[in-house]
């Protein structure tokens, strides 16, 4: 590659320049290559760059490109102790967002010998670990990656997956429904087992404890998990069914969580939870516990939204997605759409295509940037929670799918007929729309119709819309998509 600086007079060539003492541009030191093009083993990444003024947005991109892989602030000697071209990373593309002045999508390629084999920490400490507090950027934000089959093949993804889940729980052909035990914190345990086998037997497949939920001084540990799992046993016997509650095994050190973890197993527990600030280190090992014991592994979330909600800052939730597919779990909370969090209808679709799909096609009306080949990985099954009701049964289906849980909290407990009133209202408002869906009818627009039926014969879904029925959370989000599908004439 030949630099020229009109004001210095004649062209050079980064191999004179590339080695001089001091400070040179990251675009001269070779992590600017336009005309690269990416291996089918190599990591890439979109990057979401907002440059300080006055700094080019292609030398921004070598910079992200070059701090992410193997340069600092001076040129060193010591990378010709090195193959140093090999390992730099390479920015090959940096387009302007439309409709966002001083944005720019940049892409990047890493050579998969930059990586440790299986590991989401090292993944992440390489590409996420030094570059957002970059001063030369006004902010940051990875929008995607695409992770080449020969890394994908060095993890053990999810310890079971949608097919197997299904075969364990022996339910097909719908939605898993599921509900957080309310209020989340204070209860004790035996009033806790109580909310868990009405929300049972009402109709539920899962109860679930929330995320900070783990070992209070109102409700230890072990207490909690004896309670629920009698609950969920004579649930059991009462409705003939499988069912489940999400023991959150999350806790200060991994000692205390494998201890928790087995004590769930021995009580007969199908499923149990880890919370996403426990760390991806921590995740993976948990991910293997699971697989080694035939127990479903539920993630909680917890805490993205301080990195993942922002447009132009942080990290998408659906590079979130990929890694948490890669490490290993079952389910992962992806988003509702129509209920009370964060959830543009596309980028959600992007989310639980990236869980679910075994190939994902590029598609930048869902926020998905690369093609993203599975190769064979079990999918995870998304979780959609928080501020869902009975009254949007058509819009949830029509949005999430079939291979999803739909976790109505407050939709259950807070049912004016009591608690396995308010399970047995989503049960009915689901299956009568899962029905009509295969029955061909248009569900999407007659769903409030088919619900004001089922009403006639269920007072408890009639209850549920009564209360609910015109609750909606309209905002507007803050993560969309930075294109739009617009009709083209055959």
């Amino acid at each position: 590659m030949t630099v020229v600086d009109t004001e210095a007079g004649p062209a050079t060539t980064p191999s004179a320049d590339r080695w001089a003492s001091g400070v040179i541009p990251y675009k001269q030191m070779g992590y600017w290559e336009p005309d690269y093009e990416p291996k089918p083993t190599d990591v890439l990444c979109a990057f979401r760059i907002t440059p300080q003024p006055g700094v080019d947005p292609e030398e921004a991109a070598a910079a992200v490109a070059g701090e992410s892989s193997t340069a600092t602030w001076t040129v060193v000697w010591t990378d010709r102790l090195t193959a140093h071209e090999h390992y730099q990373a390479k920015a090959y593309r940096c387009d302007p967002v439309p409709g966002a002045p001083g944005q720019y999508i940049a892409l990047i390629a890493y050579d998969l010998d930059l990586f440790e084999e299986g590991s989401i920490a090292n993944l992440t400490s390489s590409i996420i670990g030094n570059v957002f507090g970059f001063k030369a950027l006004k902010a940051l934000r990875l929008e995607d990656m695409r992770i080449p089959p020969h890394y994908v093949k060095t993890f053990q993804g999810p310890p079971h997956g949608i097919v197997m889940e299904r075969e364990y729980l022996n339910k097909f052909g719908r939605p898993l429904l599921g509900a957080t035990t309310k209020p989340k914190l204070g209860l004790s345990a035996r009033n806790y087992g109580r909310v868990v086998y009405e929300a049972l037997r009402g109709g539920l497949d899962f109860t679930k404890d929330d995320e900070n939920i783990n070992s209070q001084p109102f409700m230890r540990w072990r207490d909690r998990y004896l309670a629920s799992m009698e609950a969920v046993n004579k649930a059991e016997a009462a409705t003939g069914e499988i069912k489940g509650h999400y023991l959150n095994v999350t806790a200060g050190d991994m000692e205390s969580m494998y201890e928790r973890a087995d004590f769930a197993k021995q009580l007969g527990s199908v499923v149990v939870m880890i919370d996403l600030t426990i760390g991806y280190t921590a995740m993976t090992s948990m991910s293997k516990w699971a697989r080694r014991n035939g127990v479903i592994l539920h993630l909680h979330r917890a805490g993205h939204g301080t990195y993942t909600r922002q447009k132009t800052h942080g990290v998408s939730f659906r590079v979130i997605a990929k890694w948490c597919r890669l490490l290993g779990v079952d389910h992962i909370h992806a988003g509702t759409v129509v209920g009370k969090l964060e959830g543009d209808p596309n980028m959600i679709r992007g989310y639980y295509d990236t869980c679910r799909q075994p190939y994902t096609k590029a598609n930048p009306a869902n926020g998905i940037y690369f093609d993203q080949d599975w190769v064979a990985m079990p999918g995870v099954m998304p979780v959609a929670s928080g501020g869902i009701h009975a009254g949007q049964m058509h819009q949830l289906l029509d949005y999430l799918g079939e291979d999803c849980v739909l976790q109505f909290g407050g939709g259950t407990i807070g049912h004016p007929m009591g608690i396995a009133a308010g399970a047995a209202a989503n049960r009915v408002a689901l299956e009568v729309m899962v029905q009509a869906r295969n029955e061909g009818r248009d569900y999407v627009h007659e769903g409030p119709e088919i619900l004001r039926a089922a009403a006639k014969w269920s007072p408890e879904l009639r209850a549920a819309l009564d209360v609910w029925g015109d609750i909606s959370f309209n905002y507007e989000s803050t993560d969309t998509p930075d294109v739009v599908s617009t009709p083209t004439s055959a």
